[in-house]
C-alpha cells in the first residue's frame, strides 16, 4: 500500500477552501474586506487567483478559464 499515492513531489495537508473552517489563505483569496476587491470564492476545483510578488491579489479567473489561455497569460506578462 502506497501512502503518497505514487508521487514524488511533496505532499501537503489537506485544508478547507469553503466554510466555517475556512483555511485563512482562502479567507484572505475571497473576502474583499481581506484582500481589498475580490469577494469570489473558489465555486469548484481549479478556480485561479493570481498574486503578484508584493503578495497583492490581483485577478481571480473561475475553474472554467484555461490556465494557459489568453486571459491568464495576458495577465502574467
Amino acid at each position: 500500500m502506497q501512502k503518497n499515492y505514487g508521487v514524488t513531489f511533496q505532499m501537503f495537508e489537506k485544508i478547507s477552501v469553503k466554510g466555517e473552517d475556512q483555511h485563512a489563505l482562502y479567507q484572505w483569496l475571497s473576502k474583499k474586506e481581506m484582500n481589498g476587491w475580490n469577494d469570489q470564492a473558489p465555486g469548484w476545483n481549479f478556480c485561479k487567483y493570481l498574486v503578484n510578488e508584493k503578495g497583492e491579489l490581483l485577478k481571480f479567473f473561475a475553474s472554467g478559464v484555461d490556465p494557459l489561455g489568453d486571459d491568464i497569460l495576458g495577465a502574467i506578462q
